[in-house]
Formats: structure tokens, C-alpha cells, sequence
């Protein structure tokens, strides 16, 4: 049986350790992703050959918008609206999409 000071020494311990946030996706399959989709109405990244004709926001402007979240960008990929196609994205899709997205955040 613990003592009340292993106990304490033990949650002491716990919460003195750090917490990571999980890293959703993979950043390089969703840029390949958004180049092979996306890239049709949004500039998705650098290297890309041709701009996009229509009004979409490029993905670092979405990146640099600070109220845009993992879960925002999640329900919003996830729902239909009126001036984007509707595609249907697999689950590794859109974590892969998002952790690409959010990555751009980190770019110089």
C-alpha cells in the first residue's frame, strides 16, 4: 500500500510531465493531396505551376487566420457548401489535409 507522500510524489511526477498535443496526419501526404486536388481553385504551396482561376483562399492565408483550428478545419472539410465541389474525403484525407494546412503556420 502507497503513503499518502508516494502518492503525492507520484502525481507530482505526473503533472511535471510534458504534454504534447498529437500531431494529426501527415504533412507531406496532404500537400501531395491538396496539389492533386485542391490545387484546381486554391493555391495550396509553392511549386505550384498554374494559379487557380477562382476566389478560394490560398491554404497560408487559411493557415494564418489565428480563429482556424484542427477541429474548424475538420467540420468544414467535412461539410458541403455552395461554391466548393463536393468531395468526399477519407478520414487519413482530411487528417492529412489539415496537418498540411496547419503546417504552413510553421513556414517562413
Amino acid at each position: 500500500m502507497m503513503r499518502p507522500l508516494h502518492w503525492l510524489a507520484l502525481l507530482v511526477a505526473i503533472l511535471a510531465m510534458p504534454v504534447h498535443a498529437q500531431e494529426v496526419g501527415d504533412p507531406s501526404a496532404g500537400r501531395a493531396f491538396a496539389f492533386s486536388v485542391c490545387a484546381e481553385c486554391h493555391f495550396v504551396g509553392e511549386g505550384q505551376l498554374e494559379m487557380p482561376s477562382f476566389d478560394a483562399p490560398p491554404f497560408a492565408a487559411v493557415a494564418a487566420d489565428p480563429a482556424v483550428t484542427e477541429l474548424g478545419l475538420r467540420v468544414f472539410l467535412q461539410t458541403p457548401h455552395d461554391r466548393m465541389p463536393n468531395i468526399i474525403l477519407s478520414q487519413d484525407e482530411t487528417d492529412n489535409v489539415i496537418a498540411y494546412i496547419l503546417s504552413l503556420r510553421h513556414s517562413p
